[in-house]
């Protein structure tokens, strides 16, 4: 039985609730990057989805225990499990995501994202990827945060699906900091492989409504120190970062679909990559 036909209360409190979030979103922009003509400035607009985002979870119950500190510049790697990730990175610090094309269509998450100045990538176009990797640089010049999900779609969080290397190679190639993160989500009322996380041909519509039938939804996001690489390839940077999100899990005890210390594979750091503590 859906969540809906369950809790048609909740859910409909939750929807009115989202309304109005959305709807203090939408002024929030207008008055702040219409009116004060702020439209090119993009720490405005990514302030901007912070706001937009601790509300729209306050709405929908989302609580987040953050492990770690944020990275203050370069670049930010995340496993990907939801929609929702995007709103739990973005209200924690002003962060230009990385996102496939088609979610610019989604209804509420498109607008959100395209508002807030994120990058939209074809991936099976090869020199769209060179593209969006181009764009990186002017960013980090402006000591903004990217933040990537290099594994190039979302999962049921079972496991850490290998990282794609393209979108690293302005790192590796011009020595940026690069700090990884995971995230993790607990539900007391279900399944966070079926329920939370959105993944394979789910459909958005029915998985929102579920969603708001959730009496409470805990997020968890542990970041890990920063790496500087050099003298690295693009291929061996995302090994390490994988490797390092993996055993994020059992470094802070965050849940995951297989238990705390799933997808844990802590080892020796290689000589060629150094952890930045600056």
């Amino acid at each position: 039985m859906s969540g809906l036909r369950r809790y048609p209360f909740r859910v409909g409190f939750r929807c009115l609730q989202l309304c109005g979030a959305l709807g203090v979103a939408a002024l929030d922009y207008f008055f702040l990057i219409w009116v004060r003509n702020r439209s090119a400035l993009l720490h405005e607009r990514t302030a901007w989805l912070g706001r937009s985002s601790a509300r729209i979870l306050r709405g929908l119950n989302v609580t987040v225990t953050y492990a770690g500190e944020p990275p203050a510049e370069g670049m930010l790697v995340c496993n990907h499990l939801s929609y929702l990730d995007i709103m739990v990175l973005g209200q924690r610090q002003p962060v230009v995501f990385v996102s496939k094309a088609d979610v610019r269509q989604w209804p509420i998450i498109g607008p959100l994202t395209a508002c807030a100045g994120t990058l939209f990538l074809r991936r099976e176009q090869r020199s769209d990827v060179a593209r969006v990797a181009e764009a990186f640089v002017p960013l980090i010049a402006q000591g903004a945060v990217v933040a990537i999900f290099p594994e190039g779609t979302s999962s049921d969080g079972r496991q850490v699906l290998p990282f794609r290397s393209s979108l690293l190679e302005p790192a590796a190639a011009n020595g940026w900091r690069v700090s990884p993160a995971r995230i993790s989500y607990v539900i007391e009322d279900g399944s966070v492989e079926e329920e939370v996380c959105y993944w394979g041909d789910m459909t958005f519509g029915p998985h929102l409504l579920n969603l708001f039938s959730k009496k409470r939804i805990r997020a968890f996001v542990a970041y890990g120190e920063a790496l500087a690489p050099v003298g690295v390839g693009r291929k061996e940077l995302a090994g390490e970062l994988h490797r390092r999100v993996c055993a994020l899990a059992s470094e802070h005890g965050c849940p995951s679909a297989s238990g705390p210390r799933a997808n844990s594979s802590a080892g020796t750091e290689p000589l060629s990559l150094r952890t930045d503590t600056r």
